[in-house]
């Protein structure tokens, strides 16, 4: 897990420094490696690349790219430590949405999890002018949206295999952001296609090395090592593109963390029980 941690942050920051292309592009050239590498391992194996319930496989696919193309754009424009850390509320957001769609309780303390975790996104906004209101809107819908990816995946879990589900954001985003990207090209020049490329293979590498500690060991020992992640976006915003941050907005990026965090291992210790 902490391998994965430190290739997506590595992939956080290539798109950093790929903000000169358009959020669509970036999107693009990473679905099309994706889409690759899964139907390539797909024929491999000999299962049908179009699954079985395809009417969530699509809402994943769909939803899926929403939430990447939002959390693309704000890292593109906000502080990438910002960035981070609106994206990690998605599992607030999950937990949310499964009440309705997988019909599952959420506790009572829980909630005072959550509402820790937006008090601080509350307060991270509210003492950094560089994050408008479009930008934290965005990141706020890319983790909401992420949140309804990440409930039709547990909806599939039984009825497709992981590659597949993996290969429905690819399938769909390919088309779409190519079409955008056709209609709003920029050429990307020199070292940009390094930067391209790095980008595919730390995405490609994060997922790998996630499902192994997830196969591994209990989810509960090691989910919240992912964020970690935001510790790396401080240090690289710091290090690269000059990001320093206001005390009171780093209490509430902790006070986000700390939500989050104490919500996933109060869920998984009572889902054992």
């Amino acid at each position: 897990m902490l391998l994965s941690t430190f290739a997506f942050s590595l992939m956080q920051l290539c798109v950093k420094f790929l903000n000169h292309l358009p959020t669509a592009e970036l999107v693009f050239f990473r679905s099309i490696i994706s889409l690759v590498l899964s139907l390539v391992y797909l024929m491999k194996i000999k299962v049908n690349p179009l699954g079985n319930n395809r009417k969530y496989l699509i809402m994943r696919g769909v939803f899926g790219l929403t939430a990447l193309f939002m959390f693309f754009h704000t890292l593109q424009h906000i502080p990438l430590a910002s960035a981070v850390t609106l994206q990690y509320l998605s599992p607030i957001f999950t937990a949310i949405f499964a009440i309705f769609i997988l019909k599952e309780k959420v506790m009572a303390r829980q909630w005072l999890y959550f509402l820790l975790a937006f008090v601080g996104v509350v307060i991270m906004k509210g003492f950094d002018e560089r994050v408008d209101l479009f930008y934290f809107g965005m990141g706020l819908s890319s983790a909401f949206f992420a949140g309804l990816a990440y409930n039709c995946i547990r909806k599939l879990r039984h009825t497709d295999h992981p590659l597949v589900v993996v290969l429905y954001f690819p399938l769909i985003a390919t088309p779409i952001m190519g079409t955008l990207s056709y209609l709003n090209w920029v050429s990307p020049q020199g070292w940009d296609w390094m930067l391209i490329g790095l980008l595919g293979i730390f995405t490609q590498i994060g997922q790998i090395f996630m499902t192994k500690a997830l196969h591994a060991e209990e989810a509960n020992k090691v989910a919240s090592l992912k964020y970690l992640g935001t510790v790396y976006a401080f240090l690289y915003g710091y290090l690269f593109f000059d990001e320093s941050f206001h005390w009171a907005s780093i209490a509430g990026m902790s006070l986000v963390l700390i939500g989050v965090v104490l919500n996933i291992r109060y869920k998984t210790i009572h889902s054992e029980v």
